[in-house]
């Protein structure tokens, strides 16, 4: 067995890619015709015109279409070197650089599964809405954040990064899920400085909701802007009683948020299974390719989510029985 042969059965395992050999053959098959096409379009722009040889013709590429599927797969699950990816495959480090900036985009570009709609991707915040009106869905929105490099001292814009919170240079993503966890958008990636709230208005959030007002979505603390701009439609946690607040009044508002909480915790979880690939725990790629790297995990994340039975709850309304069935 070649060496070839050797790297492309060892790392096409789940533990290295992150998905199921089923999952990986069907994104194989997905993503063939964009990359071929993306593929002839560059080659026709080099050229200036139409291709002069016989299909076929010319040098043959180190890395077949499978192979870089799978290089972009094992990078993003684990983080790995492309270095040490190209050692195992022997080649140029360059080699598996090119690979993975062809098939990342691609992957970001996929869109998010939707929960019991084989083939329906979503793939903006229009489309994200218009489904939960739809579908009578009750949106979770909450922003996560991963460290990433800091920029060069003496740059322009270096403090961007730096996160309140964390104290660290991060960049912020916005996820939304369903009730169960399951992942329907991820975006809006700005410096970990913007607050929550500005990066979702950034995205048109706002305009989303005036455009579905039977809409309804639950966030948390940082959304209180938006929860108070649209009190019919977005559920934040209510204030603390000030000091000195009857026992009744604090005992009923601590009752509310932890209710509150129970509704949003999902898109929690939703976060916590994008955060089990390794470059959304500590990202250590340039930050210019943040977004797509996010975006891309986010969704083959939504695929495995999407799979999941929708759990209905069970009526709670009370059936009188009769003297007789006694």
């Amino acid at each position: 067995m070649t060496t070839k042969e050797w790297a492309r059965a060892a790392l096409s395992h789940p533990t290295f890619t992150g998905i199921s050999h089923a999952h990986l053959g069907g994104l194989i098959e997905e993503l063939a015709a964009p990359w071929t096409a993306r593929r002839q379009s560059a080659l026709q722009e080099r050229r200036g015109g139409k291709r002069r040889q016989q299909p076929g013709a010319g040098p043959k590429r180190d890395l077949v279409f499978t192979d870089r599927v799978l290089v972009t797969m094992v990078h993003l699950r684990h983080q790995l070197p492309h270095a040490a990816l190209a050692e195992l495959y022997g080649l140029e480090r360059s080699t598996i650089t090119r690979a993975i900036a062809e098939i990342r985009p691609l992957l970001a570009e996929r869109g998010f599964a939707v929960p019991d709609r084989p083939g329906v991707r979503l793939r903006t915040l229009t489309d994200v809405f218009a489904y939960a009106a739809a579908e009578n869905v009750t949106l979770r929105i909450d922003g996560t954040e991963t460290q990433v490099r800091r920029p060069k001292a003496h740059r322009p814009g270096r403090c961007a990064f730096v996160s309140g919170n964390r104290k660290q240079n991060t960049m912020k993503t916005t996820t939304v899920s369903d009730s169960q966890g399951r992942t329907l958008w991820s975006g809006a990636d700005p410096p970990g400085r913007m607050h929550d709230q500005t990066a979702m208005r950034t995205e048109g959030i706002a305009e989303q909701l005036r455009l579905h007002s039977q809409v309804k979505a639950e966030v948390d603390e940082g959304y209180r802007g938006l929860a108070n701009e649209f009190p019919d439609q977005v559920s934040a946690p209510p204030k603390e009683p000030k000091e000195g607040a009857p026992l009744g009044e604090q005992y009923a508002c601590r009752e509310m948020r932890r209710r509150q909480s129970s509704a949003r915790i999902c898109v929690e979880h939703a976060n916590a299974e994008h955060k089990q690939w390794r470059p959304l725990q500590r990202f250590l790629g340039r930050r210019e390719h943040y977004p797509a790297t996010h975006r891309a995990i986010a969704a083959l994340v939504s695929d495995r989510a999407a799979q999941r039975a929708t759990r209905r709850k069970p009526s709670t309304e009370l059936v009188p029985v009769s003297m007789t069935a006694c």
